[in-house]
């Protein structure tokens, strides 16, 4: 058959019309790339760094606990750590409780007790304020709960001879990262203005990001010596 004038432009149009399609499929086979791999890093971040944290964290409160069982009388030996935190409100089982609020540290599926820009009082301390810090979401998320707590719930701090029985009285649901008042020995933005004996946790918030804070306060309300079974407080009965 006879070419005609019309045959002629519509190759090159046909060409074109394939390099399109096959910029479009790559561009989608791209996107589901990216979208696969984010998928990926949510489940790690979200999932696999809890796993991770957990583990972690269970090993080395084993081996502060077997350091009570063996250490018998004298000096607490705080280096591994310092105790363990319980908040039945949170459901996030015990809790161990390290020096520092750095990331190494909280990323071990631990809370971390603060050494600057205001240091922590310890529990056995007759005066002053103990903060503590944790991760809400990923890495062991051992705070991812905090907005459960309520006026009146307990938090119990357990060390190797005492139980010490906190309870919520305040707390603020958003303050600027850079606030450290809410971690002063006397935690005034909580209402309070004389010295006691006073627990503080803070966390990141809103869930996911680490764009605010999330604060809340507890006071001491009672201690209860640790026996032989080490029978816990009736608030975690």
């Amino acid at each position: 058959m006879a070419r005609t004038e019309h045959d002629e432009p519509r190759r090159p149009a046909r060409r074109g019309r394939g390099r399109i399609a096959a910029t479009v499929s790559f561009i989608g086979e791209l996107l589901i790339t990216v979208g696969l791999l984010l998928a990926l890093f949510v489940v790690y971040s979200l999932w696999w760094t809890n796993v991770l944290a957990d583990r972690e964290a269970s090993r080395q409160g084993h081996h502060v606990r077997d350091n009570w069982a063996n250490g018998g009388p004298g000096a607490l030996n705080t280096k591994d750590g310092i105790g363990f935190l319980h908040v039945p409100a949170m459901k996030n089982g015990e809790v161990l409780v390290k020096k520092g609020t750095d990331t190494g540290t909280l990323n071990e599926g631990v809370a971390g007790f603060y050494t600057s820009p205001v240091k922590s009082a310890m529990p056995w301390d007759k005066k002053g304020n103990v903060t503590l810090a944790a991760h809400r979401d990923g890495h062991g998320a051992k705070f991812h709960n905090i907005d459960k707590l309520k006026d009146g719930d307990a938090v119990v701090f357990e060390t190797r001879d005492v139980w010490y029985v906190y309870k919520v009285y305040a707390e603020l649901r958003e303050t600027s990262k850079y606030n450290v008042e809410v971690i002063d020995q006397v935690p005034k933005e909580s209402g309070k203005k004389q010295p006691g004996r006073y627990l503080t946790l803070t966390t990141c918030t809103p869930v996911y990001t680490s764009d605010y804070r999330y604060v809340v306060w507890a006071q001491l309300e009672r201690t209860q010596k640790v026996d032989a079974k080490r029978t816990p407080p009736a608030e975690l009965r």
